[in-house]
């Protein structure tokens, strides 16, 4: 379980495909690595990895083939930077919002609109997710947790602040570029239950 608070800019150092639909993606990140271990939970643009070895400030992760289609991950390139955020502590504060590291969907930046302190920016929302993306409510982009502003049928905006634009790779989106879409999981327990309720479900 993660937050959505990104603790660290890290670097993609190379992704080697492995055969059998998966790869080893090897990623820089020295604040996540500096007490991380074999088998630990890192996320890396919003995708919860299982670490596979640390050494030198990089840690490996085994990606399957299905992470790898069903996210933004198998775009990535070596040097390309990532979001990076070790698994919550249950002693800690809870920044951001609740965030399983499951991507739901790849979205993609529609449009940015700079202003004096913040910027605004509009996604596109895949297929299906709208109905579990409200004003208000929270969304997880590449891994960061952010308010919504705005939502339609098929896209969602948000306001970025000075803070979100330097220290994450959202300062360097550009129009066209995909992201890795979270939606508040809380949501979608509420849907299931109100189903099951509906129809006359007692689980």
């Amino acid at each position: 379980m993660f937050t959505g608070i990104v603790e660290e800019l890290g670097e993609i150092v190379r992704t080697t495909d492995t055969g059998g639909d998966s790869a080893l993606v090897a990623v820089r990140g020295p604040l996540v690595t500096s007490d991380a271990r074999h088998g630990d939970s890192i996320a890396v643009n919003g995708v919860c990895l299982t670490v596979v070895d640390v050494e030198g400030g990089i840690f490996t992760a085994d990606v399957m083939g299905e992470t790898l289609r069903r996210t933004a991950l198998g775009a990535l390139r070596p040097g390309d930077p990532v979001n990076l955020e070790r698994a919550a502590a249950l002693n800690s504060r809870l920044g951001g919002h609740l965030v399983q590291g499951h991507v739901d969907g790849v979205g993609e930046v529609l449009s940015r609109e700079p202003a004096a302190q913040w910027e605004a920016v509009r996604f596109r929302l895949p297929a299906g997710l709208s109905r579990y993306v409200v004003e208000k409510g929270s969304i997880t982009v590449d891994g960061i947790s952010l308010t919504v502003a705005g939502v339609g049928d098929d896209w969602f905006s948000v306001g970025l602040i000075p803070t979100t634009l330097k220290l994450t790779t959202l300062g360097a989106r550009d129009v066209g570029d995909p992201v890795n879409l979270e939606v508040d999981v809380l949501a979608k327990y509420v849907e299931r239950l109100l189903g099951d309720r509906a129809a006359g479900g007692d689980r």
